[in-house]
C-alpha cells in the first residue's frame, strides 16, 4: 500500500493574500466604468463611512456595481471551487465544471424558456432544473465510472437538442446567445438573493470534505483501507459541486473555463493538498471572474464584450498548456 502522505496546512500567507485578491477585484469593480469614481472614496462607502461620495455616486455604488460585482465573485467562487473538486474526484487535470453536462442542461433548458417566451424570472430556474437534471443523468449513465465520456455524451445529445429548439425558433437566437456568451447582468440583488442559499450550501459541503480528496487521491484501495467509502465520498462531493455550479450557470450563463484556470494556478502556487486548492481556488475564482467582467465591459467602452468571450481567450491557450502537460489522462 502507498504510504499516506501528509497533506500540507493552508497557508495564512496565501489566504490572506486570496481575501486581499477579493477586496481589491471588488473595490475596484465598483470604482471603474463609464464613471470613474476613487477607490478611496468607494472603499469607504462600501464599509459604510463617510466616503464624500455625493448622492448620484453613491447610487451608482449600491444600485448599480456593487450588485453586478457581488455576482461576479459568487459565480467566480462557484465555479473554481467545482473545477478544484471535479479534478480531485476524478484525478484528472481537465475537468472543469462542465464535465457532467451541466453547461449544455443549463443552456438546453435556457433556451427552452426563452423560446417559450417566459419571464426573466422563470429563465434561470428552468436553466437550474436542466442542469441538474443533466448531471444526475450523466452520473445514472457512467455508473460511478467513466463519467468524463458519460459527460462528454449527454452534453452532446443536449446541444443537439437545444440547436432544434434554435431553428424552430429563430427569432430568439440573438437573445440566447446573449445568455449562452456569458453575462453578469443584474436586476438588483434578485440573482445574488437567488444564487447565494445555493452556494452556501456546495461551498460548506466541499470545503468540509477537502481532506477526503486529499484521501482519495491516493487511490481507492487506499482510501478504503485508511476507512473512507470512496463512492458515497465522490457521490456527496460531485452532487454538491454540480448544485453550485447549476445555480452559478442558471443566473449568469455559460462562462467557461474558469474551473480549470483557478485551481490550477493555486495548485502551482499554493502546493497540491485539497486542503489549500478549495479554500483559495474560492478566494482567487471570485477575484478572477469580478477582474474579467470589468476588462468585459471596460476594454470597448461604451460597448461590452459578453464576459464568456474574455474568459474564452485566456483559458483556451490555458487549457492547450494544460493538455501538453498532460501525457496520461485518466477517464
Amino acid at each position: 500500500m502507498r504510504p499516506a502522505v501528509r497533506p500540507s496546512k493552508l497557508s495564512p500567507w496565501w489566504l490572506g493574500a486570496g481575501v486581499a485578491a477579493v477586496a481589491v477585484a471588488l473595490v475596484l469593480g465598483v470604482s471603474l466604468g463609464p464613471v470613474s469614481l476613487p477607490p478611496l472614496e468607494v472603499a469607504a462607502q462600501l464599509l459604510g463611512l463617510d466616503s464624500g461620495l455625493d448622492e448620484r455616486e453613491a447610487a451608482i455604488v449600491t444600485q448599480i456595481r456593487l450588485p453586478r460585482v457581488l455576482l461576479g465573485l459568487l459565480v467566480g467562487a462557484m465555479l473554481a471551487l467545482a473545477g478544484g473538486c471535479f479534478q480531485g474526484v476524478f484525478r484528472n487535470p481537465l475537468a472543469d465544471p462542465y464535465l457532467l453536462g451541466i453547461a449544455a442542461g443549463a443552456g438546453l433548458g435556457a433556451t427552452t424558456a426563452i423560446a417559450m417566451r417566459a419571464d426573466q424570472v422563470v429563465v434561470p430556474i428552468v436553466a437550474f432544473v436542466g442542469a441538474m437534471v443533466s448531471a444526475a443523468l450523466t452520473y445514472v449513465l457512467g455508473q460511478g465510472k467513466n463519467l468524463i465520456l458519460a459527460g462528454v455524451a449527454v452534453s452532446s445529445f443536449l446541444a443537439a437538442a437545444q440547436t432544434y429548439v434554435l431553428q424552430r425558433n429563430v427569432d430568439t437566437i440573438r437573445e440566447v446567445y446573449s445568455w449562452l456568451l456569458g453575462r453578469l447582468d443584474t436586476d438588483g440583488y434578485r440573482q445574488i438573493k437567488l444564487l447565494l442559499p445555493y452556494a452556501l450550501v456546495a461551498t460548506v459541503v466541499v470545503l468540509a470534505m477537502r481532506r477526503e480528496l486529499d484521501v482519495l487521491s491516493v487511490g481507492d484501495a487506499e482510501a478504503a483501507s485508511l476507512g473512507l467509502h470512496p463512492q458515497r465520498s465522490r457521490l456527496i462531493l460531485l452532487t454538491a459541486a454540480a448544485l453550485g455550479t447549476a445555480a452559478a450557470v442558471a443566473v449568469s450563463g455559460l462562462i467557461g473555463f474558469v474551473g480549470i484556470i483557478v485551481p490550477h494556478i493555486v495548485r502551482l502556487l499554493a502546493g497540491g493538498s485539497y486542503r489549500s486548492i478549495l479554500p483559495l481556488s474560492v478566494l482567487f475564482g471570485a477575484a478572477f471572474l469580478a477582474l474579467v467582467d470589468l476588462a468585459a465591459r471596460t476594454v470597448i467602452a461604451p460597448g461590452e464584450l459578453p464576459i464568456g468571450v474574455v474568459t474564452a481567450f485566456f483559458g483556451a491557450p490555458f487549457f492547450v498548456l494544460v493538455l501538453r502537460m498532460t501525457r496520461t489522462v485518466s477517464l
